[in-house]
């Protein structure tokens, strides 16, 4: 990048800039290749930074004209009322017919105080939902940072992102209510943000963002995102403050539809009868679409309708068949989400609107993306022992998550413990995940077989002192050693170099070797003679430079953590951990940790040994 050597000038050609960077974090992972697109068919067109007239796949499409706004004439004012009720009274005339008074126009900043008083609106200068008591970043997460290279990052990142931890992370810094970065408008930067969610899998979150802008203040890149984030979050009335004049801005039919739609659920079911009308014969989107609305309009006031919805035929699941669909009760059939991203499989997870026994079968795999906490799934699997709709085998989840935790003695906990991890070879990672607390509640007992795994279930949600207390009951040189050491708040294992060669652990022993080096380097745990021995016998190129590695060290050096963080999830371009180099593993647990991040950089570090 041309101008990340000096700090402090701006960047004046971002695509190509930001493009660069992006190819020297590719370079980092040995030419490995780019992932496919994760989102599903419907959703690959992202929204656009300008006024957008071409429709997105992701809904039904059209435009819509405002209507014209009309002056009343104002009424007149009689010059002299006591002259003229003398002549009226010595001088009889015929009486005029009288004449309706005219409606007064109400001035549209009068109308809009009444509707959002001054002192509760909110500024485009700080934009967001969470603050940092409900665990996000600070404020000044992107101070003095460029929001116009912010944005692209965004734009161009791929996710669901390998690693749990960092995907946490990059949650609280997007959801945070932050001060605008310098170059961008607060609004069009809370779409980035929520674009970028929910591509994670993040739609609760990314609906909170979009809401945590003022309908008055919606750009035409915010109209678009919000539509797919309200709708990825099966909230589709949440469309209504913004259907009369999305349809205006952007001229989307989703917006078109909304209105329709909007006004059944509140009780104008003939107005909304007569929009649905024009749609259709407009030809804004295809049959199976309006069904779907049908069905949400028959669910509001004064609503008859009895649709019925068949998927047999549909090409393709969208965002806009997602959000009806779970907000009607609409089954989605297995094949549709089976073939989209991963993402879809978040937004399912923390659906509300989804009956629980239908999202059982993603909420692993969304706690594995980071979107669910270890509470979340353990209250989640808590709630399916008394549901009478659960299935046998979801039943017996819930019971052996009753027994992990509540078990009479400690062998009664190991065993239903070891029942919830299943018998296969490598542990799914969101049981680990599951029994995380009922792994901390265990005694220490050294040697034992299940250690590594009941370590890696601790640090799976960030318990690392009570992962730190099996320090000496694990095989040293076993994973469980390796993860103990990176994760130990209080750096108290003494590893040096040759500790570091004496690490064996399961799989690829190299690579994880490898990957610990760069873990306990990058924390800053190692000497420097020792960091330089490792690194060349290692083969870990710690010294690499390139864009990606500059633009980090700018970040650092001026302490924009947000630009750090997305940063380091662009170091994360790939599928699974096994893609990601061990030199960029140090450079992003050396970034973090330097801009204050250490409890990360840790989780960060140490799974990467769990999971690789």
């Amino acid at each position: 990048m041309a101008t990340c050597n000096k700090r402090g000038r701006a960047f004046r050609h971002l695509p190509r800039a930001v493009a660069l960077l992006m190819a020297g974090a590719a370079a980092l992972a040995a030419a490995q290749d780019r992932p496919e697109s994760l989102l599903p068919p419907g959703f690959g067109q992202s929204p656009a930074p300008t006024q957008p007239r071409a429709t997105p796949r992701s809904g039904p499409s059209g435009t819509a004209t405002p209507a014209p706004a009309t002056t009343p004439t104002p009424r007149p004012t009689p010059a002299d009322a006591v002259g003229a009720l003398i002549d009226s009274l010595a001088t009889p005339t015929p009486v005029a017919t009288p004449s309706a008074t005219p409606t007064p126009t109400i001035d549209p900043a009068t109308l809009a105080e009444y509707e959002l008083p001054a002192s509760a609106r909110r500024s485009l200068a700080v934009v967001g939902p969470a603050g940092p008591r409900e665990g996000a970043l600070g404020a000044d997460v992107f101070a003095g940072a460029d929001g116009r290279v912010a944005e692209v990052l965004m734009r161009r990142l791929s996710a669901p992102l390998p690693s749990r931890w960092m995907s946490i992370l990059l949650r609280r810094t997007l959801a945070a209510q932050m001060e605008t970065p310098r170059g961008v408008n607060g609004a069009d930067f809370a779409a980035e943000r929520a674009w970028l969610l929910l591509r994670m899998g993040e739609a609760q979150v990314a609906r909170a963002v979009v809401q945590s802008v003022d309908a008055g203040n919606y750009t035409p890149k915010l109209y678009q995102v919000a539509i797919n984030a309200l709708l990825a979050s099966s909230d589709p009335a949440g469309l209504c403050p913004l259907a009369d004049r999305g349809a205006a801005v952007t001229g989307l039919g989703g917006y078109r539809v909304a209105q329709a739609m909007c006004a059944a659920l509140v009780g104008d079911a003939s107005r909304g009868s007569t929009l649905l009308r024009q749609v259709r014969r407009q030809r804004i989107t295809d049959d199976f679409d309006l069904k779907l609305a049908e069905k949400l309009m028959g669910s509001g006031a004064n609503g008859r309708r009895a649709v019925t919805v068949e998927w047999a035929g549909i090409d393709r699941l969208t965002t806009w068949r997602f959000g009806l669909s779970t907000a009607t009760g609409v089954t989605i059939p297995e094949d549709y989400i089976s073939y989209v991203g991963p993402q879809v499989r978040g937004w399912l997870a923390t659906s509300p609107a989804v009956a629980t026994t239908e999202r059982a079968a993603m909420v692993d795999q969304a706690a594995s993306y980071g979107v669910l906490s270890n509470v979340a799934l353990v209250d989640f699997y808590a709630g399916l022992a008394d549901n009478e709709q659960a299935s046998r085998a979801q039943s017996a989840v819930a019971n052996d998550l009753a027994n992990a935790y509540g078990g009479n003695d400690e062998d009664a906990r190991l065993a239903a413990i070891r029942s919830l991890w299943g018998d296969a070879t490598r542990t799914p990672y969101g049981r680990l995940i599951l029994t995380a607390r009922a792994a901390a509640r265990l005694p220490v007992v050294a040697d034992r077989a299940e250690a590594d795994r009941l370590v890696a279930s601790m640090l799976s949600a960030g318990l690392d002192r009570s992962a730190a207390r099996w320090a000496g009951a694990v095989k040293e040189g076993g994973d469980g050693w390796a993860m103990i050491a990176l994760a130990d708040p209080d750096h108290q294992s003494g590893v040096g170099y040759d500790m570091i060669t004496s690490y064996a652990g399961s799989g690829d022993a190299k690579f994880k070797q490898q990957l610990f080096f760069a873990g306990m380097a990058g924390l800053g745990r190692l000497s420097r003679a020792d960091t330089e021995r490792g690194a060349e016998a290692l083969d870990v190129r710690i010294g690499q430079r390139n864009a990606w590695t500059e633009a980090m060290d700018e970040a650092v050096a001026d302490g924009r953590t947000g630009m750090v963080v997305l940063l380091c999830a662009v170091g994360m371009q790939t599928g699974n951990w096994r893609g990601v180099p061990p030199q960029a593993l140090y450079r992003m647990v050396e970034a973090l940790r330097s801009v204050g991040l250490d409890v990360e950089a840790r989780m960060i570090a140490a799974e990467a040994i769990a999971r690789a």
